[in-house]
């Protein structure tokens, strides 16, 4: 059996979380490797909690929000996205890809949509490998 990441969802709660929602009640089949963490909205996922999940052994994070201009709580996602920038740069900072992290935009009603890009995600992180960053940050530790 080869490499299966290990994926960390970050999902608005009004939107995203309920797109990934109809895709199970639809019976879509996707790849089992993203696991999910509610959020209130994109704009709640601080670039620490990116980092710190890479570090405790994820291989890729995937953040859903709320399409531009639906967001419910009216600019959150466009907080979200213009963070995202200065996340891929913290990331490249620190020698870690940029395709471990995404940023997407999911309806409630785009349950085929999530299933789709839980699955391109699953098979971008496959091809890329584990993550080294919790590796790293052990031998680090060791050193000192």
């Amino acid at each position: 059996m080869g490499f299966e990441p290990r994926i960390v969802g970050f999902l608005c709660n009004w939107c995203s979380y309920t797109g990934a929602d109809l895709a199970g009640t639809a019976r879509i089949h996707y790849a089992p490797n993203v696991r999910v963490i509610r959020v209130m909205c994109s704009a709640r996922v601080d670039p620490t909690f990116v980092v710190k999940a890479l570090a405790e052994g994820a291989d890729g994070v995937l953040i859903c929000g709320c399409h531009p201009g639906d967001c419910h709580y009216s600019e959150g996602n466009y907080k979200a996205m213009r963070r995202f920038p200065l996340l891929g740069r913290l990331l490249r900072d620190y020698g870690i890809e940029e395709d471990r992290v995404r940023l997407e935009w999911v309806s409630a009603s785009e349950g085929k949509r999530f299933a789709e890009i839980v699955d391109d995600m699953t098979e971008r992180v496959r091809r890329l490998g584990p993550s080294r960053v919790k590796t790293l940050l052990e031998a680090d530790r060791v050193e000192r």
